[in-house]
C-alpha cells in the first residue's frame, strides 16, 4: 500500500544524471502516493519528463554544481524550509561514486524527514537510516535501483528498469522533415568528452554520401557548433528544441550519434540505438548507454582513463581522435541493420 506522506528523490547533477535516476523513481513510486525530485537547474527539465514524478524542486547546490555559488546560511535555511513545508515521509539521495550524500542528508534531517537512505562509504552517524554499500563499477541506473531496493522498493511488475520519459512525445516532423533520418548531437558539457568538431563535420558528410538524411541537434548555446557541423549537408536544429521536443526528435531517429552526454541518455530513454563517442575520463561501465543497442567508440584504455577530467589532460586527445568518420558511419549503419530501424 502506498504511503501518503510522499517521498523525495534527490539528484542534483545534470539532465543525464536525472534521466538515469528514472528507474529508481519508478520503484519508489510503488510505495508512495507522490514522489518529488529535487534537481539542479541543469536537471530540472529532465526531472519533469520522468514517469512517476509528481513535483520538481530545484536548487543550485553549492557542493554539486560545476560553478558553485557560495555557501550562504540564508539560502541553505530557505531550502530546508522549502523541503520541510512538503512533509515528506522519507528521502533517497542519489549520488555518483565520487560524491558524498552526507551534506544533503544533514539538510534533510534539518527539514524533519524521518527516514533517509543513501549510498555512503563515509560513516554517517545519525544522518542516514539506510546506509547502503555496493561495488564501484555499477552502472548509474543500477546504482539508483540498488539504493531503492535497499530502502524497500522494487520496480512494478512488467517494468524492465530501462530509462523512460513521459508519453506522448510531441510531433517533430515540422523540425526534422520526414523520416527516416539519423540524429547527430556533437556537443558535450566537458571538453574532454568532445569528438573534434571537424570529425563531426566529416561524419555528417559521410552519412549523407551513403544516402542517409542527417539532423544535427544541440542546445541554444551550441548553435554555432551545430550550424558548422550541419553545414550544407544536414538539417540544423541547434537551439530549436526543448528537452521534450528533443526526445521526440531522437525517438524518431534510426540511430543517434553522441558523446557521453545528457542527450545520449535521452536517446536511451526513448529506445533509440546509440553510437557513443565515449571518452574514458569516466568509466563506461558506469555511464554507457543503458538498456538499448549501442556501439561504444573510443579507446577505453587511453591515458585519461578514470581521470574525471573536464579538459583533456593528454595532448592530441587520443582517446577519441583515433575514431574516424568512417568508423562512426560504419557503426551507425550496423546498428540500423541489426535493429531494423
Amino acid at each position: 500500500m502506498a504511503v501518503s506522506g510522499g517521498a523525495l528523490v534527490v539528484r542534483l547533477d545534470g539532465a543525464g544524471d536525472v534521466l538515469l535516476a528514472g528507474p529508481c523513481v519508478r520503484a519508489v513510486r510503488t510505495g508512495h502516493e507522490r514522489v518529488a525530485v529535487l534537481a539542479g537547474p541543469q536537471g530540472e527539465q529532465a526531472a519533469r519528463l520522468l514517469p512517476g514524478v509528481s513535483q520538481v524542486l530545484v536548487w543550485r547546490c553549492p557542493w554539486v554544481v560545476r560553478e558553485p555559488p557560495p555557501v550562504e546560511a540564508g539560502e541553505v535555511h530557505r531550502m530546508v524550509e522549502e523541503i520541510a513545508a512538503r512533509s515528506f515521509a522519507e528521502a533517497l539521495i542519489l549520488t555518483s561514486f565520487h560524491q558524498s550524500p552526507l551534506p544533503m542528508a544533514l539538510l534533510l534531517r534539518m527539514a524533519g524527514i524521518g527516514r533517509i537512505s543513501a549510498i555512503s562509504t563515509d560513516y554517517p552517524g545519525s544522518l542516514l537510516d539506510v546506509r547502503h554499500r555496493l561495488e564501484e563499477d555499477v552502472h548509474e541506473a543500477e546504482r539508483g535501483l540498488s539504493l531503492a531496493r535497499a530502502a524497500g522498493f522494487a520496480l512494478p511488475p512488467g517494468d524492465d528498469g530501462a530509462l523512460a520519459v513521459r508519453a506522448p512525445l510531441p510531433p517533430t516532423a515540422h523540425l526534422t522533415g520526414q523520416e527516416p533520418y539519423i540524429a547527430v548531437h556533437p556537443g558535450a558539457t566537458a571538453d574532454a568528452r568532445r569528438w573534434p568538431r571537424e570529425r563531426w563535420v566529416d561524419a555528417v558528410k559521410e552519412l549523407v554520401r551513403r544516402g542517409h538524411r542527417v539532423v544535427v541537434t544541440g542546445a541554444p548555446d551550441e548553435k554555432e557548433l551545430t550550424a558548422h557541423v550541419a553545414g550544407a549537408h544536414g538539417t540544423d536544429l541547434g537551439g530549436r528544441t526543448g528537452l521534450h521536443e528533443l526526445a521526440g526528435v531522437l525517438a524518431r531517429a534510426r540511430v543517434v550519434l553522441a558523446a557521453n552526454t545528457g542527450p545520449a541518455h535521452l536517446a536511451a530513454a526513448v529506445g533509440t540505438p546509440i553510437v557513443s563517442l565515449f571518452a574514458p575520463v569516466v568509466p563506461a561501465a558506469r555511464w554507457r548507454p543503458w538498456r538499448v543497442p549501442h556501439a561504444l567508440l573510443g579507446d577505453q584504455d587511453a591515458p585519461c582513463r578514470a581521470s574525471r577530467a573536464v579538459d583533456c589532460p593528454v595532448p592530441g586527445h587520443p582517446c577519441l581522435n583515433g575514431v574516424s568518420d568512417q568508423d562512426a558511419a560504419d557503426a551507425a549503419e550496423t546498428l540500423v541493420e541489426e535493429t531494423g530501424r
